[in-house]
């Protein structure tokens, strides 16, 4: 069953209305602890400030899955998938066009990358490791598994339970201190490489990714687009000019 939500109040528009082709449409009281995530359709000039702020200010990995329609300026639909948005459409899109435009949005967004950049640290899914101009930083898979996924979501903070449930495939926190000693050796690589302060803990024991700005940065980036991840108030502001206009 192909699904999808859309999130003004009110009716789905019929020129948007996938349930035309076969779709259907969930609502807001759709459970959204299923584990899988649905296309988010939606007009951003529809929306209230607040709720397009909430929007813009979601995680990266939700924000992939969105969908902004009715853009009638080219630099705003840029603008829109610099935020990190799935994709961004101007007026009169076909409704054809709009399914296969959700159809390959929703694949990208379930696509895992090979490799992910930060500065000039290139982070490779298939070696299981990191590298800074090419040389291997040399990581334990449990210390790789940790880097990757606190770059799903760079900037965003993610709890010990989630990192114990998502890294070790536990359901309980365990008595031992072994992902504070996995981060800290992370970390000690990491700083032998060239590369300090880039996992930070927070005040609750919350880990993210930061320190970006005292990376060092080596050549070119080996892979398009901005090595400085999409995410955090500067971008929640962007997006505020934007929907203002």
């Amino acid at each position: 069953m192909r699904l999808f939500r859309w999130f003004p109040a009110g009716p789905v528009p019929a020129d948007y209305d996938l349930r035309r082709l076969g779709w259907r449409l969930l609502g807001d009281d759709h459970a959204s602890g299923t584990g899988k995530a649905h296309v988010l359709l939606g007009r951003p000039r529809d929306l209230p400030l607040s709720q397009w702020l909430r929007l813009a200010s979601a995680a990266s990995a939700e924000r992939k899955w969105m969908m902004m329609l009715d853009i009638p300026d080219s630099a705003e639909r840029a603008r829109m998938l610099r935020l990190g948005f799935g994709d961004a459409l101007d007026f009169g899109v076909s409704l054809e066009e709009l399914e296969f435009r959700v159809q390959r949005m929703a694949h990208f967004a379930q696509s895992l990358p090979r490799y992910r950049r930060l500065g000039a640290l290139q982070i490779d899914l298939l070696a299981r490791d990191a590298f800074i101009a090419g040389r291997p930083v040399g990581l334990h898979p449990r210390e790789f598994a940790l880097l990757w996924r606190l770059t799903d979501s760079p900037g965003e903070p993610a709890s010990p339970r989630e990192l114990i449930s998502d890294v070790w495939r536990l359901s309980f926190r365990p008595e031992t201190n072994s992902l504070a000693v996995h981060v800290s050796r992370l970390r000690a690589k990491l700083r032998l490489a060239g590369i300090d302060g880039l996992v930070e803990t927070l005040p609750d024991g919350s880990y993210r990714i930061g320190g970006q700005d005292r990376m060092p940065v080596q050549g070119h980036s080996l892979m398009p687009g901005p090595s400085v991840p999409i995410g955090g108030k500067r971008d929640a502001a962007s997006a505020a000019e934007i929907r203002t206009k």
